[in-house]
């Protein structure tokens, strides 16, 4: 794979995965959204269709990775670390585009922001929370989590017929939804810097009616956590298997 089509591919990739996951956090917490309130088990759904879609899309390019952890966890693994700089640059990108993408998806509904009389906090669409603010508990909750998530892709890499047959994007789809429903009650499951920290600028930047503030004192918990997470999860499939 070239740099070329590594950039190309994550930048369109991560696009589409945030599209669909920031995309099912506003419908289900803004108002006048069809979806509004539909719950914690469709967010998790929509997320991990999101990296069903971004993954399949970018896979004959940069094979998906959509997340710099994972990207880390492969080069500690494989010692390949030529192409790592071209992968996080792609997945940044996308994760900006894929905000901005969500923001006009539902641009009505964040201008209804300025018309409500209590002001609606915007940045859980695009960034992550802790529900109790502990930055060591967070911090290894992320590390958990994206090790929960980092060290399996790796092994899928050693069953030959899921790479064959294209099920491994779709197994790690579900296995996305599992980290969700199981292990993103503390913190809303980060476990990928991308992913909160590329959509956390373009909140800060968007012209958001009453949004609120973009809490970049929190934001080296889901960047420091999920590169943690990804690289112990490389150590340990190297040691291990």
């Amino acid at each position: 794979m070239s740099n070329g089509d590594i950039f190309v591919g994550e930048i369109i990739g991560t696009a589409i995965l945030i599209l669909f996951g920031a995309g099912v956090v506003a419908a289900v917490v803004l108002n006048y959204s069809k979806a509004k309130d539909a719950g914690w088990v469709v967010i998790a759904l929509g997320w991990g269709f999101g990296v069903m879609a971004g993954a399949y899309t970018a896979a004959p390019l940069s094979g998906g990775h959509l997340n710099p952890a994972v990207t880390l966890g492969i080069a500690v693994d494989t010692g390949e670390w030529e192409h790592v700089h071209v992968y996080v640059a792609g997945q940044m990108v996308g994760a900006m585009l894929g905000a901005v993408l969500c923001w006009l998806v539902y641009y009505a509904q964040f201008q209804a922001n300025a018309e409500e009389d209590i002001a609606q906090p915007t940045l859980g669409i695009f960034s992550t929370a802790p529900a109790i603010r502990n930055p060591v508990a967070n911090l290894v909750t992320e590390i958990i989590a994206t090790m929960g998530l980092v060290l399996p892709i790796l092994a899928f890499g050693l069953t030959k017929g899921l790479g064959e047959s294209g099920t491994a994007i779709l197994i790690v789809s579900f296995l996305v939804v599992g980290i969700g429903l199981s292990l993103g009650g503390p913190t809303g499951y980060a476990i990928n810097p991308a992913r909160d920290l590329g959509p956390r600028v373009v909140h800060a930047l968007l012209p958001i009616p009453n949004k609120g503030t973009s809490d970049w004192g929190y934001a080296w918990v889901p960047i420091v956590g999920p590169l943690i997470g990804g690289a112990l999860s490389g150590l340990v499939f190297k040691a291990a298997f």
